[in-house]
């Protein structure tokens, strides 16, 4: 038996989770077949201790299915970032050793108004006060690397400058350091890329931005359950998740499955926030559920997390958007405004930074 049919063999083992192999997901370190005895190297980045044993099992099971190897080898590498062995890693230790609580904020569906409520949280957070009186300092990656919107939406300018050797300074805007693809290229370029190069640009977002000090680093990630999500379980210590959902079944039922990757990655779900909720007559007060209703109190429910709000669909949200205004910072008064506020601070009354 060859090299490549061990390769082939290797492919038919998904991530525990996921429906991608272990070959695509770039794990594979080394393949080879030595006389009937096939050996096989993985290395992984995962807190999660009972992982390692799982996919060794799994693999030693589909290599002995085949009639060709009599013994299988497989040893897993596990990664411990936190561990650092020279002087780069100690370098890109110290660029996270500052940041106190990470949140990752997802959906299963596009265009759910997921990267505006990131930019919308992340502005609202740094208004708000520790309990030394003193702002929250807040740091928002932008992991949507086919689409990043966040400097758009967030009124951030600029190339990132270079303050060491393959180390970046994010760039700030209204209290909130901010570090985006979108702001590495130009903005007519696309970025066409498999797997691993995302898994390496969002491990390089994580180590190789010098944060400095945060109360909490929010992390908006593309929808679905793709290679951003698995490379930022993998990467980050994630203190939890925010589902977005709006009410329609549609992404009610794509947000959902979409969570559930999370628990396999035993990443706890904070709570689920339904955007475009309703479109409000502020004359009389009414609400106009043009969407439907109740789809997110109802993912929360299944999902088994609080409930953090309703956002009403408004104008002043895609105007602000548009203009690179967060409407909590252009209209703090606004309603959509004062209910994402109100998501902000039971996140951190969910995590305390302090």
């Amino acid at each position: 038996m060859s090299d490549e049919a061990i390769l082939t063999i290797l492919k038919t083992v998904n991530y525990p989770g996921f429906s991608r192999d272990l070959v695509s997901f770039g794990l594979v370190q080394k393949a080879e077949m030595k006389g009937s005895t096939a050996q096989v190297i993985l290395e992984l980045s995962s807190s999660d201790q009972t992982l390692p044993k799982t996919i060794q099992k799994e693999v030693e099971e589909a290599l002995l299915a085949a009639p060709a190897i009599d013994k299988a080898e497989v040893m897993i590498r596990v990664k411990k970032s936190a561990s650092p062995q020279n002087s780069q890693s100690n370098q890109e230790s110290e660029n996270l050793s500052g940041v106190k609580r990470i949140i990752a904020v997802a959906s299963g569906k596009g265009g759910v108004g997921k990267s505006t409520l990131s930019v919308n949280l992340a502005c609202a957070l740094a208004r708000m006060k520790n309990l030394s009186g003193e702002p929250l300092k807040i740091g928002l990656m932008d992991c949507d690397l086919y689409g990043p919107s966040v400097p758009l939406l967030i009124g951030a300018s600029g190339r990132p400058e270079l303050v060491g050797e393959n180390t970046l300074a994010p760039v700030e805007s209204y209290g909130v350091k901010t570090i985006s693809m979108g702001l590495l290229i130009d903005e007519e370029s696309p970025v066409v890329w498999r797997g691993p190069m995302i898994m390496k640009t969002i491990q390089q977002f994580a180590h190789n931005v010098v944060w400095g000090d945060l109360d909490y680093l929010l992390i908006d990630l593309p929808p679905g359950t793709g290679d951003a999500q698995l490379s930022l379980a993998q990467i980050l210590p994630l203190d939890g998740v925010v589902v977005v959902t709006t009410p329609q079944k549609a992404a009610v039922d794509v947000a959902r499955r979409g969570a559930r990757m999370f628990e396999k990655v035993n990443v706890p779900i904070l709570g689920v926030v339904e955007n475009m909720s309703y479109l409000l007559d502020e004359e009389s007060g009414r609400k106009n559920h043009i969407f439907g209703q109740g789809g997110g109190a109802t993912t929360a429910h299944a999902l088994k997390c609080p409930f953090l709000g309703e956002i009403p669909l408004h104008e002043e949200v895609r105007l602000g958007g548009d203009h690179g205004t967060p409407v909590v910072i252009a209209n703090p008064d606004n309603p959509s405004s004062k209910e994402m506020t109100e998501v902000a601070r039971k996140l951190t009354e969910l995590l305390p930074g302090d």
